[in-house]
């Protein structure tokens, strides 16, 4: 597993060493300059970030954002007053300062077992056509032909299906958008996904779906993307 840790204190960075060797099958590096590390972040996709929270005036919570789709974060810090923060960046696990190698290696297990979760569904979604999402504690069945688009909620997602209730599950847009498969379905917008099939018409700021004539918004940031991916369609206003 490719790991990279961020934390101004040297100490820090050499528990989290002494952990990641006793757990062993770990790429790690170390970044105590949170610019310089996050910089690694974004340019090697690591698997797995640890990052501190208050880092030399510099906010783990602020730089968090910049995290690659595929990357599973741990905040570590010794306050515990964070922690909200932290989950609703969806950070897998959160360790408060001193943490215990028990503590520690309870968060990689975790995350191993995400990644587990999220090549099984790969998988599914490719060879079966379907994606399963926890919801309300029960796993469901969604077949790719049913969805409509995918809407954020806070730390939820809702998936808009025809004919009845959207499903709600506690995933977030990167990982959703890592399960489906990227040839069908775009990400058009920070808090939206929608099905290549089901676009009606769009421009570099709004996309119409079929079916519901639902006008989306497509973001700055995935705009070029967008009408690259469409452009192959031959369709227009």
């Amino acid at each position: 597993m490719k790991v990279i840790a961020i934390d101004d204190e040297p100490v820090a960075l050499s528990i989290i060493r002494e952990y990641c060797q006793r757990l062993g099958d770990m790429d790690l590096s170390l970044y105590s300059d949170p610019v310089v590390g996050m910089d690694a972040v974004v340019r090697e996709k690591p698997e797995l970030v640890f990052l501190d929270i208050e880092m030399n005036g510099v906010s783990g919570i602020d730089i968090a954002a910049r995290l690659p789709a595929g990357t599973y974060l741990v905040f570590t810090t010794a306050y515990a007053r964070f922690a909200v923060d932290g989950f609703e960046l969806n950070a897998t696990d959160f360790l408060h300062k001193p943490f215990s190698f028990a503590r520690f290696s309870t968060a990689v297990g975790k995350v191993r077992e995400m990644i587990r979760l999220r090549s099984a569904a790969v998988k599914n979604a490719r060879d079966e056509g379907e994606i399963t999402v926890k919801s309300e504690y029960k796993n469901v069945n969604i077949p790719l032909s049913d969805i409509l688009y995918v809407e954020a909620m806070d730390n939820y997602v809702k998936i808009h299906l025809p004919g009845r209730d959207p499903v709600l599950s506690q995933i977030s847009m990167k990982e959703m958008t890592e399960i489906l498969p990227q040839e069908s379905f775009l990400r058009v917008h920070r808090s939206f996904i929608v099905p290549i099939r089901r676009v009606a018409a769009y421009t570099r700021k709004q996309v119409v779906l079929s079916y519901m004539s639902l006008t989306i918004p497509v973001g700055r940031v995935y705009a070029d993307d967008f009408i690259a991916a469409m452009s192959r369609t031959g369709l227009s206003f």
